[in-house]
Order: structure tokens, then C-alpha cells, then sequence
């Protein structure tokens, strides 16, 4: 993917007045009574948007929350009224639609530096289908067209590909910015030793993601539960452990392409088994090899832990992506505490550390390390694809640099 024309390039001239259409993502999680319980992104939208208005643009802001099947009142924006207009220092202005006569009313009085925030564009169902008409109406509020929203970058949406056809400039905010210099940047042009830690449930999911690293890293590490197809294709014993029966020759053939490719492959050597899936199960330590029947691994044991510090120690860049064991269980959040702690101290040392999206980004955020990595990306989907080699729709539809 070309380098593409980033937000910090345009200056007052290009601002001033000028109407801007950032798509942000806000799509954050809110509880029975509409309070947000995490703003990890209305606070990654924030510098975008603040360098906007200080170039005194009149700024449209533009995002879903959740996946609505029509106008549906409990995926109103509305609730990010207050947040929003606290970290901007500016009361930020609620428009009850994203299109039409109302909105263009109310997008005609922003005044210069003023934020106006459109209500979910997903209540349109034209907006996942990249609707020519209704992207072109969505343009029509605006000149300029800023893409902030990595998270749904992946997606070919009205609002995150479509408009970008009948605006220009289109640019990428800051955050978008920072996601591909880290992400792309990391896979391309790496320091090395360079090592990929990939864990979560299932093989199936990351097999794209894992295919892309082993050409890329010099170390792979694997932990959670897609471990457990590992070593029953190397014919141990798993208990009741977590399977994927039909992925056993992928794992295999993953292992055999690592060691032609000279990648060093680290599979946990012992594993924490609990008598059954609960936060209060029996647990044990036992050997990798070495699961009795009727017990499943739920997180990696303290030998692993040691290894693959050890291992890490060495090394100078390091994308994590998905967790070591079932960490929404105390009991069984050790191996993956462990590797955030560990990615934490490394980053102090000047180690690139990148939480690539999804579930790792919960565990470093719950352990409160969140602050102590170079990049923690705010995408799941959208970081795995691009981890996978795969282009981003919504970044294409950009202005190349």
C-alpha cells in the first residue's frame, strides 16, 4: 500500500471554514444504562479532531456504534454527547440524522471550530452496502474528507470508502496515521530479531495472520487454546482440551513451513489444566505432553513463561496478538499478565512492543499497562487483516502522499 496524504499536511488555508468530514470511530461499549464503560476510542479520536478545529475548520463527525438493523434508539449516538464535548472543551451539537435537509441546516451554522456529531450512519442499511447515492449525499455536507477510523478501515463502507470518491482532499487522521506507520511499518521494515506472539482460541482464526508472519519473523510464539491442535498433530494426548480436529495437517504443515524457513517456533512446554471451563475449576501444572483425560488446558504454565521471556529478551520487535489463556478468569490470566508485564519492561528498554488488536488489547488494558507499549491498535479485524498482508479498503480510497 502507497503511503497515503495524512491530515497534519493540510494548513489553515486548506481549513479555515472549510467543512470536514471525519469519519471517526466511536463504536464504543455501553452499558444498560447508556453510560460508556470504556472511551479508549472517543480519546484516540480526539487529536484529529482537536487539530481540525484549531485550523478553524467546521468539523462533522460521522460514525456507527454497534450493528443496528434500522433506526434502533439504544444504538444512538447521543450518550457520547457529553464525553465528547468535555475532552474537545467545546459543546459538541447532536444532529438527529446523518443525511438530509435537517443535518444540512445544521452543518450550515457550525461555526468555525465548532463540532457537529451525526447520528449512527449504520440506522441507513445503504451504509454497509457502500451506496453510491447515500455516499454521495454524506459528501455533499462537506469539502474536505478525513478517515480517523481505523477500526472499520477494512470495511468498504459508505462512509469509510464511498465518500472519499466526492471529496478531496481525503486524508488520514492521526490515529490512522499511526496505526499503518506501526502495523505496515513493523511487518516491512522490522529491527530485528523481530518475533510474533499469536494466541486466542482457535487456529482457524489467525492462520492468515501466521502464514503472513512466518515470512516475515524470526520468532513465533504460540499460546491459548489453538495450541491444543498443535500437540494433538504432534500426537500428544489433550484431555479435553480445545480441538480443531479438521485443522490438525494445517498445524503440522504450519510447523513444517517454519522450520524450512528457519523461524523458530516456541509451543508452551507446560500448561495449567482445570477439571472443567469456571473461574473456580481445580487447576493444575502439568507437561505439554502430558494432559489426563477429562481436564483441559486453560493457560500456559510457569516454565513457559520463563522460555518465552528469555526468548523475548532478545529481541527488538514484537507484535502480540491474542491472549495465552482464558484471562477472563483470574486463576487462568497468569500467562498472559505475565506476557504484558514482560512487553511492558521490553518496551522501557526501547523494544518495539505492538498489541496487534482484539483480545490482547483487554488483557494489557486490564493488567493497566496500556500506556507502557509503543502501539496498541484500536482495530480487531482491521489490524489482523493488515497483519495478514491483506489492503484496507478505507485506507485505498485515500489520497496517496
Amino acid at each position: 500500500m502507497a503511503a497515503k496524504k495524512s491530515v497534519g499536511v493540510l494548513k489553515e488555508a486548506e481549513l479555515k471554514g472549510k467543512r470536514v468530514f471525519v469519519r471517526v470511530d466511536l463504536n464504543v461499549p455501553l452499558d444498560d444504562n447508556l453510560k460508556i464503560t470504556d472511551d479508549t476510542r472517543v480519546r484516540a479520536a480526539v487529536p484529529t479532531i482537536k487539530y481540525l478545529m484549531g485550523h478553524g475548520a467546521r468539523v462533522i463527525l460521522a460514525s456507527h456504534l454497534g450493528r443496528p438493523k434500522g433506526v434502533t434508539p439504544k444504538y444512538s449516538l447521543k450518550p457520547l454527547v457529553p464525553r465528547l464535548s468535555e475532552l474537545l472543551g467545546v459543546e459538541v451539537k447532536m444532529a438527529n440524522d446523518c443525511i438530509g435537509v435537517e443535518v444540512e441546516k445544521l452543518v450550515a451554522e457550525i461555526p468555525e471550530g465548532g463540532v457537529l456529531l451525526l447520528e449512527n450512519v449504520r440506522f441507513y442499511k445503504e451504509e454497509e452496502k457502500n451506496d453510491p447515492e447515500f455516499a454521495k449525499k454524506l459528501a455533499a455536507l462537506a469539502d474536505v474528507y478525513v478517515n480517523d477510523a481505523f477500526g472499520t478501515a477494512h470495511r468498504a463502507h459508505a462512509s469509510t470508502e464511498g465518500v472519499a470518491k466526492y471529496l478531496k482532499p481525503s486524508v488520514a487522521g492521526f490515529l490512522m496515521q499511526k496505526e499503518l506507520d506501526y502495523l505496515v511499518g513493523a511487518v516491512t521494515k522490522p529491527k530485528r530479531p523481530f518475533a510474533a506472539i499469536v494466541g486466542g482460541s482457535k487456529v482457524s482464526t489467525k492462520i492468515g495472520v501466521m502464514e503472513s508472519l512466518l515470512a516475515k519473523v524470526d520468532l513465533l510464539f504460540l499460546g491459548g487454546g489453538m495450541i491444543f491442535t498443535f500437540y494433538k498433530a504432534q500426537g500428544h494426548s489433550v484431555g479435553s482440551s480445545l480441538v480443531e480436529e479438521d485443522k490438525l495437517e494445517l498445524a503440522t504443515s504450519l510447523l513444517e513451513k517454519a522450520k524450512s524457513r528457519g523461524v523458530k517456533i516456541l509451543l508452551p512446554t507446560d500448561v495449567v489444566i482445570a477439571d472443567k471451563f469456571a473461574a473456580d475449576a481445580n487447576s493444575k501444572v502439568v507437561p505439554a505432553s502430558a494432559i489426563p483425560d477429562g481436564w483441559m488446558g486453560l493457560d500456559i504454565g510457569p516454565d513457559s513463561i520463563k522460555t518465552f521471556s528469555e526468548a523475548l529478551d532478545a529481541t527488538q520487535t514484537i507484535i502480540w496478538n491474542g491472549p495465552m489463556g482464558v484471562f477472563e478468569f483470574d486463576k487462568f490470566a497468569v500467562g498472559t499478565e505475565a506476557v504484558a508485564k514482560k512487553l511492558a519492561e521490553l518496551s522501557g528498554k526501547g523494544v518495539t512492543t505492538i498489541i496487534g488488536g482484539g483480545d490482547s488489547v483487554a488483557a494489557v488494558e486490564k493488567v493497566g499497562l496500556a500506556d507502557k507499549m509503543s502501539h496498541i491498535s484500536t482495530g480487531g479485524g482491521a489490524s489482523l487483516e493488515l497483519l495478514e498482508g491483506k489492503t484496507l479498503p478505507g485506507v485505498l480510497a485515500l489520497d496517496d502522499a
